[in-house]
């Protein structure tokens, strides 16, 4: 009997075309991605409460973050996935770098040209850099959220083959049913690690230095790994040693960083804000 399946939503991966030009699903998840972070991080940085007297970056500063971090995440995210992902076929073609159109974006190099940002702004604004971190991290789940969105109506990284009953056959793939594996990073990287740390932050989390960072990273780590288990490996890749995927390989020392992070805001003394 075959297995039932879920008829995948057919989405232009062109929104408009202005002109020559066209607009498309996965350049607005990351434009989307640097306005909505640059709302939160205002938000947050504007509530001095939430810091217990920490110091942190001003909201008129956080202008200059979203041009640091859309920088970072730009040039890491493309420079990662050239010599995480493919580094043979872009040394035989040196020009394919530049055409960032067609995807081809890595988040943990991404998220390595987000800690070089993070730390000019930071010696910019003579601040320390877990402060700066502390107040990206919360935001982050965001654009992931509109990313791996974007990556499903492209469609893109979709699924291992499955016979479960929400399976999807995706355009340009073998025609096999396969996990809609954007979605539930979508889900797991985004929308739940987006509500724990709203919950941390919430409960004080901001006040220990280094414990959202911390948090982000242990938890985007042990997500990452967890939907690596249902999302086809890159083909030019495969699986790695004892079944492993690159994916789960580079999120190891992320949750090693993650843990040590925590382990260390915990036993520090909490900030309190000075009473006059």
């Amino acid at each position: 009997m075959p297995p039932l399946l879920i008829a995948y939503p057919a989405i232009d991966p062109v929104l408009v075309n202005l002109g020559p030009l066209p607009i498309r699903w996965y350049a607005l998840g990351y434009i989307g991605a640097l306005l909505f972070g640059w709302m939160g991080a205002r938000a947050l940085a504007g509530r001095d409460r939430l810091w217990g007297g920490r110091a942190h970056a001003s909201v008129l500063s956080i202008d200059d973050l979203v041009v640091y971090m859309a920088g970072g995440i730009i040039l890491g995210g493309r420079i990662g996935y050239i010599l995480f992902y493919n580094l043979p076929f872009y040394l035989a073609n040196p020009l394919e770098a530049l055409v960032v159109w067609k995807g081809g974006m890595a988040f943990h190099g991404g998220l390595l040209g987000s800690v070089i940002a993070m730390s000019l702004f930071a010696r910019s604004q003579k601040l320390p850099v877990l402060s700066v971190s502390d107040l990206v991290s919360p935001v982050v789940p965001i654009g992931i959220v509109l990313v791996r969105v974007a990556n499903f109506i492209k469609p893109e990284l979709w699924g291992r083959p499955t016979d479960v009953p929400w399976a999807m056959i995706f355009p340009g793939s073998d025609g096999v049913p396969r996990h809609p594996s954007q979605l539930y990073e979508a889900g797991l990287e985004g929308v739940v690690l987006l509500i724990l740390l709203a919950l941390a932050v919430r409960l004080g989390g901001l006040k220990r230095e280094g414990l959202i960072t911390g948090l982000f990273c242990a938890g985007y780590g042990a997500a990452r790994i967890t939907c690596e288990f249902f999302r086809e490996p890159d083909p030019q890749l495969g699986f790695l040693f004892g079944g492993a995927t690159m994916g789960m390989l580079l999120s190891v020392p992320l949750i090693l960083f993650g843990l040590i992070l925590l382990i260390r805001a915990v036993r520090k003394p909490v900030a309190v804000a000075a009473t006059a």
